[in-house]
């Protein structure tokens, strides 16, 4: 059975978000590509917003764009 691609910019957001999360700078972004670099730097500054605010681990899990 085949999947389907996932879209690419999705996988961006969902990569920067856990960066930002996890606490990694912004300078990691591993893409060199202007659309993929938005979503990445998206996710990371939601990543980043919810880390401050203490929505890691368990109490951040409705936050997660993995889950929904």
């Amino acid at each position: 059975m085949k999947r389907q691609k996932r879209d690419r910019f999705q996988r961006a957001y969902v990569h920067g978000y856990k960066a930002g999360v996890s606490g990694r700078s912004r300078d990691e972004c591993p893409s060199q590509d202007i659309n993929l670099r938005e979503y990445w730097m998206s996710g990371w500054r939601e990543g980043r917003g919810d880390q401050w605010s203490g929505l890691t681990g368990v109490s951040g899990i409705h936050k997660n764009p993995m889950v929904i």
